[in-house]
């Protein structure tokens, strides 16, 4: 017996959304089938979701019925521009001889408001965008889409929920929880930013695996698609900026004559010590906090702590003794700047402290480092300045001749 593809379990499915008289039921349905395409496919797969369509209509072209006019029906609302032309001819085709399910001719809902949720560190967003149709039968709904931005932009979770879900958001709030206050925005602003983390969803892999966001995914896209923004721009930030941020930073955190007692943990912490450090959270700030690089939230300081420090910076005996302290400042002085209340700055210098075992253990570890902290570890052992290019680009060509003869051997 051949083994039934997924195709044949989408046909088979196909009676359900033939009978529904709700084009965003026929949608949800197609969608969660494309979801399992899109989520089965193998890496180097790049258009699974066009493979299940070409399927779909082949066996629907061989075996015509009702269902089998549904169900192309169905995708052809929430699938990629690509296929439309192909299931178009099959549905023109298969409608000459088949009964149409009652939502065909049903227009695509239009989006009418949109709200947005942030929390006080601009760490995490959800989106509500609003829909309707001019089909009775249609129903009302607001598309959802939870992202984070720690460690890198993620839609965390996609749901279609009932009309006007946005007013209901304060409600499912805890007076505990991180504050999150919802707003209204412009339509086209929420669709971009949606389609926009779609896009850096989809580059991870493995692939996001949330049932949730896999069922609703090819919905989401058919929403936003065309409001797809370019790819920002690497900001910049020019070096006077950059040097008078770190020149407020030593001066407010660690003030010039400041005894211990005043100022505690000063001590005789050498400042060209906490310029250095300060240096190296600028970078990791500027580079990787897409919010903006004072944007520091507890879980940006677990990436901080757990991945990014351990395998992008080699510190030395000095840094590492003040890095606790010189962390824990920072993120005051970068969460003051951006006027977050200071009851909840207090959990993203508590963090400091949760995820400082997480650096230590992966600083010691020397195969998690990465090349370019082991050629910085050994420039610092062999005592090379590493502001003199040609002693640096020296070690780095012996290193390199050594790593090469050493391979050779092997082979």
């Amino acid at each position: 017996m051949r083994q039934l593809r997924l195709s044949d379990h989408v046909l088979r499915d196909a009676r359900s959304v033939a009978a529904t008289p709700d084009a965003l039921d026929a949608e949800v349905w197609a969608s969660g089938w494309l979801g399992q395409a899109w989520l089965g496919a193998d890496l180097g797969e790049r258009q699974p979701e066009h493979g299940l369509c070409m399927e779909v209509v082949g066996r629907a072209c061989s075996r015509p019925s009702p269902a089998a006019l549904a169900a192309v029906a169905a995708l052809r609302r929430v699938v990629s521009p690509d296929v439309w032309s192909l299931l178009d001819e099959t549905v023109e085709i298969l409608v000459e001889s088949q009964p149409a399910p009652s939502w065909l001719s049903v227009s695509e809902f239009a989006p009418v408001r949109a709200h947005r949720a942030v929390d006080v560190w601009d760490s995490e967003r959800v989106l509500f965008i609003e829909y309707e149709s001019s089909d009775p039968h249609a129903r009302r709904h607001t598309l959802m889409a939870q992202v984070t931005e720690p460690g890198g932009t993620i839609v965390a979770t996609l749901s279609v929920l009932r009309e006007g879900a946005a007013q209901y958001w304060s409600q499912t709030r805890d007076a505990r929880d991180v504050p999150m206050p919802v707003a209204e925005v412009p339509v086209s602003q929420a669709l971009a930013d949606l389609a926009a983390a779609l896009r850096t969803t989809d580059m991870y892999w493995p692939r996001h695996d949330d049932e949730d966001y896999a069922e609703v995914r090819a919905l989401a896209w058919s929403r936003c698609r065309e409001y797809l923004p370019d790819w920002p721009d690497a900001p910049e930030l020019p070096e006077q900026q950059r040097q008078e941020l770190i020149d407020a930073f030593v001066a407010e955190a660690y003030p010039p004559g400041a005894a211990a007692a005043d100022v505690p943990g000063n001590g005789d912490v050498d400042p060209e010590v906490v310029r250095s450090l300060a240096d190296i959270f600028v970078d990791y700030g500027h580079g990787y906090i897409t919010p903006g690089l004072l944007a520091w939230s507890p879980a940006w300081v677990a990436v901080f702590l757990g991945d990014w420090l351990p395998r992008k910076t080699f510190l030395d005996d000095a840094q590492r003794e003040v890095l606790p302290e010189a962390l824990r400042r920072w993120v005051r002085f970068a969460l003051d700047r951006r006027e977050v209340d200071a009851g909840w700055i207090e959990p993203v210098v508590a963090a400091v402290d949760t995820y400082l075992p997480e650096f230590l253990a992966a600083a010691d570890d020397e195969s998690a480092s990465g090349p370019a902290k082991q050629i910085a570890a050994e420039l610092t052992a062999r005592g090379i300045d590493l502001t003199d290019k040609a002693a640096v680009n020296a070690v780095i060509a012996e290193l390199n001749a050594a790593r090469l003869a050493r391979r050779l051997a092997k082979e």
